[in-house]
């Protein structure tokens, strides 16, 4: 039995950044943007896709300018919930209105050695644990490939490795971003393989893809082909935008929120016209400028009031959203660490995001993966959860009349009400030591528990989440995949 603590989908709205009258503010500024200025196209096929759907195109410039009515028939025929399936049923993510879930994600380039410590180049064998780190972690919903196979050179199987390696050991949703159009493809053929055929795929997908708004205002070729590609399958991309105040977008934390909306809805609005009803995903990712560097930062409070003003303005147009939060400047897993993270994951939680990726495991500024992080978030994750479940008043849980029965001075320690309550009403740490100094075991610490949990994960049988003949028969037609022996 999954505890309410574990359970993705809990409704939340309570932290709104924006005032009354702003989001409508914010939308119409967005869409004159769009209209008036639009965005530089890249590629020919989004070009295409966008013109027959009445956008303005100006070949010569590449710029693509957006009615306004156009874009607003995109947010009406985007689906208004997308449920991104897992394999095993148990972890289905419904991405609708306010309800909110927890993911992986940042594609870092670097992790933390579990052995040494040492931060070092991630290889496929770290995507292979990171899958089962997130496999055995109940806070963690989906799955959003978190590492880079830094020793696959061509980077046209860099796809079908991460996630090839994601579906062996998960069975939770597996989103991920794409490097490739050749990549791309072969990755929704092992899909399909996965799934039975390619509509069994369409009808519940177990899988999403990320591509992405290049800031200020650009489509790029590779991302808008990749783009099109996904919509006309018919399988969930989201389309995030990167915004850094002061660089790529206004310093102001407004002009940020609206630079956001306006590009997220220019790629809602490719996707609908490549394929009415298919499943788009707004996206936001930006943060703000570290002043001294002119650098992105990652753990700004900020970072996270910008997000949760973005899912503010995504349930009023009843868009489902891909959020960020969670991440950190630190270096290594220390107080910076735990305080950043936890003040993002929070913020952006009771904004109501839908699926918050990037949550659980960054830091260095989403360059780096701890796997002692990763355990550390899962348990601030399931705080947050706790605060999202709220306090639920009713004659049972009043218990009034229990306490008019044990009158002054009763102890409730004993009662079949106690009993019946007792496991669900808190939240219960996988982590924190609660025993009092006395009662402590030496290296019994928050810190020295994650990495027996790490160790845990490590030392267990990896089986394959797979069926053992379809796994041949994908190594077979995909064999360039390179299959590791060990995790990390």
């Amino acid at each position: 039995m999954r505890l309410p603590n574990e359970r993705g989908g809990l409704p939340a709205s309570l932290y709104k950044p924006l005032k009354e009258g702003d989001v409508e503010r914010i939308v119409d500024e967005a869409l004159r943007i769009l209209e008036q200025s639009g965005m530089a196209v890249h590629s020919a096929r989004a070009r295409m896709a966008l013109r027959s759907a009445g956008a303005d195109v100006d070949e010569g410039s590449l710029r693509v300018r957006f009615p306004r009515s156009m874009v607003e028939d995109a947010i009406a025929s985007n689906p208004s919930s997308i449920t991104l399936y897992s394999r095993d049923g148990k972890h289905d993510a419904v991405l609708s209105k306010n309800r909110v879930h927890y993911g992986t994600g940042g594609t870092a380039i670097y992790v933390i050695d579990p052995d040494t410590g040492e931060r070092r180049p991630s290889t496929v064998d770290d995507v292979i644990l990171n899958a089962r780190m997130v496999q055995a972690l109940e806070s963690i919903h989906v799955f959003t490939i978190n590492v880079f196979p830094n020793e696959i050179q061509d980077k046209d199987e860099i796809d079908v490795n991460r996630f090839f390696h994601s579906f062996d050991n998960t069975t939770k949703h597996v989103m991920g971003g794409v490097y490739s159009l050749k990549g791309c493809q072969k990755v929704v053929q092992m899909a399909e393989m996965v799934a039975g055929t390619s509509e069994a795929l369409r009808k519940k997908p177990f899988v999403s893809f990320i591509t992405l708004i290049i800031s200020p205002f650009k489509i790029d070729d590779h991302y808008g082909g990749m783009t099109c590609f996904l919509a006309a399958k018919g399988l969930p991309v989201v389309i995030p935008t990167e915004p850094v105040c002061g660089t790529t977008s206004p310093v102001t934390l407004a002009g940020n929120v609206l630079t956001h909306v306006a590009e997220t809805l220019g790629g809602i609005t490719l996707v609908q016209s490549v394929n009415k009803g298919a499943p788009g995903i707004c996206g936001s990712v930006g943060s703000i400028t570290n002043l001294q560097t002119m650098n992105h930062v990652g753990g700004a409070i900020e970072r996270a009031m910008i997000n949760a003003a973005v899912a503010q303005v995504a349930q009023y147009l009843d868009l489902p959203l891909y959020s960020t939060g969670g991440t950190t400047d630190a270096k290594c897993v220390d107080i910076q660490a735990a305080y950043e993270s936890a003040m993002a994951s929070l913020l952006v939680a009771m904004s109501g995001a839908n699926y918050i990726h990037d949550i659980a495991g960054l830091m260095e500024t989403d360059l780096t993966v701890s796997y002692e992080k990763l355990v550390m978030d899962n348990e601030i994750l399931g705080m947050c959860q706790r605060v999202l479940r709220g306090i639920e008043v009713t004659a049972d849980t009043l218990a009034a009349d229990l306490i008019i029965e044990k009158g002054p001075g009763g102890n409730f320690m004993a009662e079949e009400h106690t009993l019946m309550h007792m496991n669900d009403e808190f939240y219960r740490p996988r982590l924190a030591n609660r025993d009092r100094v006395q009662q402590m075991k030496p290296n019994d610490t928050a810190s020295e528990r994650a990495k027996r949990f790490v160790e845990e994960v490590r030392k267990a049988d990896g089986e394959t989440q797979l069926d053992v003949e379809l796994r041949e028969e994908i190594l077979s037609r995909f064999w360039r995949v390179r299959v590791s022996t060990s995790a990390a």
